[in-house]
């Protein structure tokens, strides 16, 4: 999948918990919804970019989330 579509949709994911003050459970959140809902292939791309330096427009509490993937 093209990675600025990723990167997109996970920021919306993390714009829905801008709501939530507590930083970790937002975190835990987003993180939640990316690994019931993606595809491993998507995580792992979006992963792969974001240690790569390429998806530096994920939101810092996505990028959090990501971090977390397995």
């Amino acid at each position: 999948m093209n990675l600025q579509q990723l990167v997109k949709m996970a920021n919306q994911i993390g714009q829905f918990f801008d709501v939530e003050p507590d930083d970790t459970l937002a975190v835990q959140e987003i993180h939640n919804h990316l690994s019931k809902f993606w595809a491993p292939r998507m995580r792992q791309q979006l992963k792969a970019a974001l240690a790569q330096g390429e998806a530096g427009e994920l939101l810092p509490r996505v990028q959090q989330a990501v971090h977390k993937l397995g």
